[in-house]
């Protein structure tokens, strides 16, 4: 027997059934390399697997919750722990030196109502977006919004006023998604109502951060615009991390002359 690819002789045992009579095992390999993998809208690879990135953030927003309850002795009063007070995001704070609370905030909740509606929204959102844009753009988006969000409230909330939680990060997803649809041009009339109920919410609740939820959902839109738009071949996956890594420098920039601000005013 001989390779329908090649012509050369090979055993039944060392031949491969293909689309038109046998292939020899070198020949199948040679072919699986020329095969080009099939891609989603923003470039990564089609996969179907488990939302890990999706999971691992909740799995931390759980674990810090399990924390500050076990320290504060009080599952709905968690918010009692210094660690909770060590890590809540006020501007005066991170002007102080406290700048791990621009993250760690992130991943912080007041009482299992406040996590339980993130958490659920996280889920929901992320799995979906995660299966589109692949696990790193899909964290980088991810980490986009919630440095968008923490520097919103560096700029616009009350400067002694604590703020936590990963709704801004969330909102970011929505403007993550909103790109998502138009870059498929489908119906963005759903994601829009889920946004415009949300801010509606964050208006009329006493206690919401407004700011830190408009802030993540700009910085979400964009770096969407960054994954999504970006020229197609060979050097898109570059113009992507270069998109990213300035949208987070500006945050940065905007975050160091808030601070810089705080200190003179506050005299720190």
């Amino acid at each position: 027997m001989r390779c329908a690819r090649c012509g050369r002789p090979a055993c039944p045992e060392c031949l491969r059934e293909a689309a038109v009579g046998f292939q020899c095992v070198v020949c199948v390999s040679e072919g699986q390399k020329e095969v080009r993998s099939a891609a989603t809208v923003a470039g990564a690879r089609v996969q179907q697997s488990t939302p890990v990135v999706t999971y691992a953030l909740l799995g931390v927003s759980v674990a810090l919750y399990l924390l500050t309850a076990v320290l504060a002795r009080s599952v709905m009063t968690n918010s009692d722990s210094d660690f909770f007070g060590l890590f809540s995001l006020w501007p005066v704070g991170v002007a102080e030196g406290g700048y791990g609370r621009l993250v760690v905030s992130a991943f912080l909740h007041y009482g299992l109502l406040h996590l339980a509606l993130n958490m659920y929204a996280l889920y929901v959102l992320g799995r979906e977006l995660e299966m589109v844009l692949g696990r790193w753009r899909y964290g980088a988006l991810y980490a986009v919004s919630l440095l968008g969000g923490s520097t919103s409230v560096m700029l616009f909330e009350n400067p002694v006023s604590a703020t936590v939680g990963a709704s801004g990060a969330v909102f970011g997803l929505m403007g993550g998604l909103a790109v998502v649809l138009l870059k498929l041009r489908r119906s963005l009339v759903p994601v829009f109502t889920v946004i415009g109920i949300n801010v509606v919410i964050s208006v009329t609740v006493p206690g919401i951060s407004l700011f830190g939820h408009l802030g993540g959902l700009v910085a979400g839109a964009v770096a969407g615009g960054v994954l999504l738009y970006a020229p197609a071949g060979a050097g898109r996956t570059r113009i992507q991390v270069a998109g990213l890594v300035a949208l987070a420098v500006v945050l940065l920039v905007a975050v160091v002359l808030r601070v810089v601000q705080l200190r003179t005013e506050y005299g720190l």
